[in-house]
């Protein structure tokens, strides 16, 4: 399989350098993260001999996001702004590797704290394993209250089931890492990335891979942490959308979600069923209700004591129900889109970060 796989993907630079490594990162109205992301990202500790660029996509920002970008590019050359009009992850993802002179190439993300051998843990799992692309785990931390109850709440298994992209001492094959790193003849054979997707590009490209016989590899080793959204109305907006999107890679691929995918759904759509039928279904809804109010306290338990940090536990079973229901919600958006044939709903395209 090759880049035809995109068609939306411009042709890579080539031929790759063999001693650079390009990072990519999109991003849009990011002001008040930029600055920390571009010294993140501009002190990674290399492998002797091999050297960095980084290409930061900008949608487009009004913030003064580019303006900062562009001060940095001044005092570093290793940095370049590059234009993404079409605004989201996938088109700013495509247009940083169509520049991209790398023979490796890695994924950052702006609100992301990275190790400073994060690049060169991604290199040396690429070496001993041969894999298409490799990362680390999903971690989050959170910065303030709020923030850290999603974060509780993000890397709890009863919460967000068992995905093996949040354990941190996995090290083995998997199904999809958190961003990636690839070799360059990744995107020869694969393709880039999916710009019908405003989000689970990165699932879908993996789950590409996968089909096409490549593999994906999971290290511990290599480590990174994510700011989750700091507020409950950030929080549902971001799972509607994970959702809404899940529906249409399922279509692309011609398969089903997995079962942490499925429930939420499923659980969204008999709660209506029963709210709706309320004169018939009253006692079923409070059965309903009450189980899941159990879970949500019991998940939310789980999620502070692992986390370490019981004063969280008020904010919990809020959080607990955004993560579920939003994800549930979008979902049913989603196949009500697909199922009319409406393009996506433009208000599930508007991404902020």
């Amino acid at each position: 399989m090759t880049g035809a796989a995109n068609p939306l993907l411009p042709e890579l630079a080539a031929p790759g350098e063999a001693d650079l490594v390009s990072v990519i990162a999109p991003c849009r109205n990011e002001r008040a993260a930029i600055d920390a992301f571009c010294a993140c990202a501009l002190a990674q500790q290399l492998p002797p001999g091999w050297r960095l660029e980084l290409l930061v996509a900008d949608g487009r920002s009004d913030d003064g996001t580019r303006e900062r970008l562009n001060e940095w590019a001044g005092r570093d050359a290793r940095l370049t702004l590059i234009d993404n009009p079409g605004r989201i992850v996938s088109t700013g993802l495509n247009a940083a590797l169509a520049q991209a002179r790398g023979a490796v190439v890695v994924r950052f993300d702006i609100h992301t704290a990275f190790a400073p051998d994060y690049i060169a843990e991604c290199m040396a799992a690429l070496a001993r394993t041969g894999a298409d692309n490799v990362g680390g785990p999903w971690v989050a931390r959170g910065a303030g209250p709020m923030s850290r109850a999603i974060a509780a709440a993000f890397q709890s298994r009863w919460v967000v089931g068992g995905a093996r992209s949040r354990d941190v001492t996995y090290e083995g094959e998997a199904d999809t890492v958190y961003l990636g790193c690839w070799p360059r003849a990744t995107f020869d054979r694969f393709g880039g990335f999916d710009e019908q997707l405003a989000r689970n590009q990165d699932d879908e490209h993996n789950l590409r891979i996968r089909r096409h016989g490549g593999r994906i590899w999971q290290s511990g080793r290599i480590r990174s942490a994510y700011q989750p959204r700091d507020s409950l109305v950030a929080l549902f907006a971001q799972q509607r959308q994970y959702g809404y999107w899940r529906p249409f890679v399922m279509r692309k691929h011609g398969q089903p979600g997995s079962p942490r995918q499925l429930v939420p759904m499923i659980f969204v759509a008999v709660l209506l069923m029963f709210t709706l039928a309320w004169p018939w279904f009253h006692a079923p809804l409070a059965v309903l209700a009450s189980a899941y109010g159990l879970y949500v306290a019991a998940a939310s338990c789980q999620a502070a004591r692992q986390a370490r940090a019981w004063r969280l536990l008020p904010r919990l079973p809020a959080v607990v129900a955004a993560y579920h229901v939003g994800y549930g919600l979008g979902t049913w958006q989603g196949l009500w889109d697909l199922a009319r044939g409406r393009q996506a709903s433009a208000a599930q395209t508007r991404l902020t970060r």
